[in-house]
């Protein structure tokens, strides 16, 4: 089950790229494994192999909100590209545009992803290449990223920041009507198939 997301308070890291794709963010061949964590290492691992990625530099360490070009998360419809950024840390992304798929992988794994205009998110980009120590706050209850001297509204899907806020998944949606369910089970006609 996700983490509750209200607020990510942090460093930003630009990745100042349109179309990045979920081939780059994760790449096929790290896709055999049967858990949902340990992907972190594996991020971005072709750009990362050719050096000088700007990611790896020192002074984005420990960022916890990525801030990228539009089309983010295009390609095939992989959630292991979601789990490698929550697993490097990643609370947060803030981009023009989102593949559908990819924004959607992102709210079931607690990532909160963040669209904005070209010109703001240019803003930020500019603003923390500039100086890696700005902080941001993006407040999922507000609806709001700030920083010093700016804030910018969002919109999201109320189910998907619903579920950011409280932490769910489907399986937990679910189980929230476990009582229900076994009430049903109990008393529903006997003609019909067993679920077990």
């Amino acid at each position: 089950m996700p983490k509750a997301v209200k607020h990510v308070k942090g460093r930003m890291a630009p990745l100042d790229l349109a179309d990045v794709d979920t081939d780059q963010i994760i790449p096929k061949q790290f896709l055999k494994r049967i858990e949902r964590t340990g992907y972190g290492p594996f991020l971005f691992y072709d750009w990362r192999r050719r050096g000088n990625f700007v990611l790896d530099k020192a002074e984005f360490a420990g960022a916890s909100v990525l801030v990228a070009g539009a089309n983010f998360g295009c390609g095939s419809s992989r959630e292991h590209a979601t789990w490698a950024l929550r697993d490097s840390d990643f609370q947060a992304i803030i981009a023009p545009s989102f593949a559908d798929i990819f924004r959607a992988n992102c709210y079931k794994t607690g990532l909160l992803a963040v669209t904005l205009p070209d010109s703001q998110v240019r803003h930020l980009i500019d603003l923390v290449s500039e100086d890696p120590t700005v902080q941001v706050t993006v407040d999922l209850e507000a609806q709001k990223v700030r920083g010093d001297g700016f804030e910018y509204r969002f919109e999201i899907d109320p189910f998907a920041r619903e579920m950011l806020l409280k932490g769910l998944d489907e399986i937990s949606l679910v189980e929230r009507h476990s009582s229900a369910i076994d009430t049903y089970e109990k008393t529903r006609a006997e003609w019909l198939p067993s679920v077990s």
